[in-house]
């Protein structure tokens, strides 16, 4: 199975759970998107760990001191291990009215679409958050 996408299904279950944060095995990649979604404000903190696992924090937002919602409302792989979407940088399309996040490997690294679209880049169109 591909390993991204178990990396996003751990943080989807675990935010359903209502837990705190999720631990996942590391992979340059994944940490790459984990700091992505740091950097967006999607989790709360992004740490390897002395085992080599990588620690996610996940951010909730409190509406009363019995409920918490979670910060991540949507996660969805797009390319998967048996079709691989590629996208040029003119075709990067917005994700929820600006609400979300597209997530691309490019030559120059992991980047959000929005970044790719201002250095002109296409890549691989990893994900969406939301």
């Amino acid at each position: 199975m591909d390993t991204v996408s178990q990396m996003l299904t751990k943080i989807r279950n675990a935010q359903m759970a209502g837990q705190k944060e999720v631990a996942i095995r590391p992979s340059k990649l994944k940490f790459a998107l984990a700091e992505i979604l740091k950097k967006e404000g999607f989790v709360e903190n992004v740490a390897k760990e002395k085992e080599g696992m990588i620690k996610i924090v996940l951010k909730y937002h409190q509406f009363s001191p019995t409920k918490k919602i979670p910060a991540i409302k949507g996660i969805k792989k797009i390319s998967k291990s048996g079709q691989r979407i590629y996208i040029k940088n003119k075709d990067i399309r917005d994700v929820r009215n600006k609400y979300g996040t597209a997530i691309l490997s490019t030559s120059k690294g992991v980047m959000t679409g929005e970044e790719s679209r201002k250095i002109g880049l296409g890549g691989e169109y990893i994900c969406e958050v939301w």
